[in-house]
C-alpha cells in the first residue's frame, strides 16, 4: 500500500506582494493593509499560497491570515544564499570566501526563522521548503546538495509539518537522489516557455517533466511549486512572439484542468507582476508572470 500523501490537492499560487518601490533587496516590504488588499483579490479562487523567505513579508502575511481570518494554507520557504561560487551562472555567481561564510551563517539563521514561524502558525503553515533553486547549474545562490540535506533534516527534527525543497525538475533526475530520499515530498519547477516550447507543446512538456521525476522517485509525492507563462519579454531567454496574455490564459487553463483531473498540487507562478525583478528593461520577462499586473489590474487569465 502506498503511504498517505503529505499534502492534499488545493488551488495554489505563488505569492510575493512587493509593489513598485518595494523589494526584499531594498528592505522595503508591503504593509499589512496592502497584503490584506491582495488577499481580497485572491480569496475564493485560491486555497494555498507559496512564500519564498522567512522575512518581514512572510511574517506579515502569516499575521494577516491569522488576524483577519483569511482561509489560506501556506508553504513557507526559507531562502538560501550562496554557499559556493558558481562560475556557470550567466549573470554572476562568484563571491569571496568571506561572503560565502557569511552566507552560511545567514542561512542557518534563516532556517531557524523557518522553525520559529512554522511553530508559531501551525494551523496556517502546512509545509516548509528548505530552499529555492539553489542546486541547479545556473543558479547565483548555489548550495551543495548535502548541505541542503542537512537543512531539511534539521527542519524535520524541529517542526511537525512536512519538509520539501523547491527546484527545477532537471536536478531531481540526476544529482539530487540523496535529497529526494530525505525530503517528505519533492517539489519541482517546470517552465516550457523558458525552454523555447510553443504554447501548443507546453502542457505535454510539463506532463513529461512531471512524469520523469515521478518515475525517478516513485515512493515520493511529487508536486509542482512553479509553473507559469510570461506575458511580456524583451527577448532575454524568451522570444517575444512566444508570450502574451492569451498564451498565459491558455497554458494556465490547460494546466489547472490537468492538475484537477489528476489530483496534482500545483502552485501557479505567480499572483502579481513584480517590477523589482531582473534588469531595468520594462519588458524584462522576470517582471511579467503575474495573473495580475503590478498595479493589481487583472490579466486575461483571471476569472
Amino acid at each position: 500500500m502506498s503511504p498517505p500523501l503529505p499534502l492534499p490537492f488545493r488551488h495554489a499560487i505563488c505569492y510575493s506582494g512587493f509593489r513598485d518601490g518595494q523589494s526584499p533587496d531594498a528592505g522595503v516590504f508591503p504593509s499589512k493593509a496592502e497584503i490584506a488588499s491582495d488577499f481580497e483579490l485572491l480569496q475564493g479562487e485560491w486555497d494555498a499560497l507559496r512564500l519564498y523567505a522567512c522575512d518581514t513579508h512572510s511574517e506579515r502575511v502569516l499575521d494577516v491570515i491569522e488576524e483577519q481570518g483569511f482561509d489560506f494554507r501556506v508553504m513557507l520557504g526559507a531562502y538560501l544564499a550562496a554557499e559556493r561560487s558558481n562560475p556557470n551562472c550567466p549573470w554572476g555567481g562568484e563571491y569571496p570566501d568571506s561572503v560565502l561564510e557569511q552566507n552560511r551563517q545567514k542561512n542557518r539563521r534563516e532556517i531557524d526563522r523557518a522553525v520559529a514561524l512554522a511553530n508559531r502558525y501551525p494551523a496556517i503553515v502546512e509545509v516548509v521548503s528548505a530552499g529555492n533553486e539553489a542546486t541547479v547549474g545556473w543558479t547565483d545562490h548555489l548550495v551543495a546538495p548535502d548541505s541542503v540535506v542537512d537543512y531539511v533534516a534539521y527542519l524535520q527534527r524541529h517542526i511537525a509539518q512536512p519538509v520539501t525543497f523547491c527546484e527545477n525538475y532537471v536536478p531531481w533526475l540526476a544529482e539530487l537522489d540523496q535529497l529526494a530520499a530525505q525530503v517528505d515530498l519533492i517539489s519541482i519547477h517546470t517552465y516550457p516557455v523558458w525552454e523555447y516550447k510553443t504554447i501548443d507543446e507546453a502542457l505535454a512538456y510539463t506532463c513529461e517533466n512531471y512524469a520523469a521525476v515521478c518515475q525517478r522517485h516513485p515512493d515520493k509525492q511529487v508536486i509542482i511549486t512553479e509553473a507559469g507563462w510570461a506575458t511580456a519579454s524583451n527577448g532575454r531567454g524568451i522570444p517575444p512572439e512566444n508570450v502574451g496574455e492569451c498564451y498565459q490564459k491558455r497554458y494556465l487553463d490547460e494546466l489547472r484542468t490537468w492538475a484537477a483531473d489528476n489530483g496534482i498540487l500545483i502552485y501557479l507562478f505567480e499572483a502579481f507582476d513584480e517590477n523589482w525583478k531582473g534588469s531595468d528593461h520594462p519588458l524584462e520577462p522576470e517582471k511579467h508572470w503575474g495573473l495580475y499586473r503590478a498595479n493589481r489590474q487583472p490579466k486575461l487569465a483571471v476569472g
